[in-house]
């Protein structure tokens, strides 16, 4: 694994477009950028970090997403989501982010990955397909 300084920070901006909506399969709840598509997002920020830690063969895996949702996002709108490097912890990659719409905020959260060698990933994954046969 490679290492950044803590500090470091990424910026992913999108339009928040139809499929990001807080619509469920018995139909729309509000018209406005869901917590579902937000935490994708999220995890999408913290990933852009994870990215330039990893090495060739490692990969990172989630372990953990808090999501403060503070306010809406319609669409059509551009959202910021900036993840900052906060904490590493031996193989765990910490960042916060926050997410807005020119100034008005959207949310706040932590993410938190974990980078392991992709065979141990693999073998975890296996291990637990077999245990729920």
């Amino acid at each position: 694994m490679k290492t950044l300084p803590i500090g470091t920070a990424r910026i992913f901006r999108k339009i928040v477009v139809a499929d990001d909506l807080a619509h469920f399969e018995a139909g729309a709840v509000h018209d406005v950028y869901s917590t579902f598509a937000l935490a994708r997002d999220a995890e999408w920020s913290g990933r852009l970090l994870v990215l330039e830690l990893k090495e060739d063969g490692e990969e990172g895996i989630g372990t953990g997403l808090t999501i403060e949702h503070l306010g809406p996002a319609f669409r059509g709108e551009e959202v910021v989501l900036e993840s900052t490097l906060t904490e590493i912890n031996r193989n765990e990659v910490v960042s916060e982010f926050t997410v807005s719409v020119d100034t008005r905020p959207v949310a706040r959260g932590v993410q938190k990955q974990k980078i392991l060698p992709k065979e141990k990933i693999q073998r975890a994954f296996e291990r637990a397909r077999t245990q729920n046969l």
